[in-house]
């Protein structure tokens, strides 16, 4: 049997890890551009060719993905988050171009073009959030899901570890003594907490909480204050001489922004159209059917998330998107930002809290802090855990890749434990 490998299935991004001879981890690293890049973009791309009188079905995984969509929007479609539906017993399958999928059969696509079909017999450790997104996540379903994901990918009797423990396994290789450790996991979809004590030789979890509430939230913050608002939310149209507001429906998918594909259907797109006759502003609305068709959902959340990752850095950033006649430069705040997400973070606050009562400790008890994913570097985010643990006591690494490294070396003392 082949060495470990810990494969962080991400809503955003995956990471593949494998444990080498030596007992240390590599990443196995991805093409894209000039670069090569430890984490892989988690989408799908499928698109119809015509060949010898009949029309093919391709599609393609990761950066080829993003490549093949951008090359032709219009005629391809673009399967993203497909992590987040895992525990929605409501998503069972869906139509590209008229032949029916169901979601274990793309993730599986997906995870081949991830594995580059390789790994044959690897020993696999796959990761899972405490709490899966969705509103009415399931999350015993979701697991089910995610493992027949990876047999259909060819993977039979893969083991499963929570996400943020897997974060906890890497961060403990460089402790040097017994401490009780929370490690906060960020992902896109999903936020994991997790009490664990580390002693030499021993590791035992104390407590697990979890919350649907990432990196994709925070990007609608900002869609739902800057983008939706010059797409006619807010606005009011007219029936019969009655004002009535714009369906909220239309933003509230619009919102989260790999949903924008879903209003892509005749019957949306006319009902939109109708209103925008009646609106106060029927430019605004129009402007919204453009993007829907024009499947433009990927490129605004590219603008949306590098303002975001700015304002990590900087106290201002500006967010710019130009699509046809629809334009966007708004020069937007961090404080401001902190305030759109506030609802989030405190939610964040209340589920740190969670972890650490199912825990049986205190924050006092707590000797470290570890946090992982791109969202560990919103400064409001850190903040959360230095006012509660204290500045010196909460550190980071490895945001991108410290859960599929994780897993591995889990995988490695599941053998030596077999």
């Amino acid at each position: 049997m082949t060495a470990p490998i810990g494969i962080d299935f991400g809503t955003t991004n995956s990471v593949v890890a494998m444990l080498q001879p030596d007992g240390s981890v590599t990443t196995q690293t991805y093409a894209f551009g000039h670069a090569r890049l430890d984490t892989f973009r988690t989408v799908l791309c499928f698109w119809n060719e015509e060949a010898r009188g009949r029309s093919v079905l391709h599609h393609a995984a990761g950066p080829a993905a993003v490549q093949a969509y951008l090359d032709d929007p219009l005629d391809s479609r673009l399967i993203m988050s497909m992590k987040t539906y895992l525990a929605q017993r409501s998503f069972v399958q869906t139509s590209i171009f008229g032949r029916m999928h169901g979601l274990e059969q793309m993730v599986a696509l997906f995870l081949k073009g991830l594995l580059n079909d390789g790994h044959a017999g690897a020993q696999v450790v796959a990761g899972r959030p405490v709490r899966f997104a969705g509103e009415f996540a399931d999350d015993g379903f979701g697991e089910m899901r995610l493992r027949a994901s990876f047999a259909r990918a060819g993977f039979e009797g893969i083991g499963v570890a929570l996400e943020p423990e897997a974060a906890g396994f890497r961060f403990a290789r460089g402790l040097d003594a017994a401490a009780t450790v929370l490690v906060g996991d960020f992902g896109g979809g999903t936020s994991d907490f997790s009490v664990m004590r580390f002693a030499p030789g021993r590791v035992a979890a104390l407590g697990h909480a979890g919350i649907g509430i990432a990196g994709d939230s925070f990007d609608a913050r900002i869609i739902d204050q800057v983008i939706a608002p010059l797409l006619g939310k807010g606005d009011v149209y007219s029936i019969m001489g009655n004002a009535l507001p714009v369906p909220p429906e239309y933003f509230s998918g619009f919102a989260r922004w790999h949903r924008l594909s879903l209003m892509r259907t005749p019957r949306m797109l006319r009902e939109i159209e109708e209103v925008a006759a009646a609106s106060e502003h029927p430019g605004r609305l129009r402007a919204l059917i453009r993007l829907i068709e024009d499947e433009m959902g990927y490129p605004l959340y590219q603008a949306v998330s590098a303002v975001k990752a700015e304002l990590s850095h900087a106290r201002s950033a500006v967010l710019r998107f130009t699509h046809g006649n629809f334009a966007v430069e708004r020069l937007i705040e961090r404080q401001e930002f902190e305030r759109w997400i506030a609802p989030d973070l405190a939610r964040l606050s209340l589920t740190v809290g969670q972890a650490l009562d199912q825990a049986g400790v205190r924050a006092d008890e707590i000797d470290r802090v570890f946090l992982t994913g791109g969202t560990s570097f919103v400064p409001a985010v850190r903040a959360l855990f230095e006012q509660r643990f204290g500045a010196s006591r909460v550190s980071g690494g490895g945001e991108f890749v410290s859960v599929a490294e994780g897993l591995a070396l889990i995988g490695q003392d599941r053998l030596r434990s077999a």
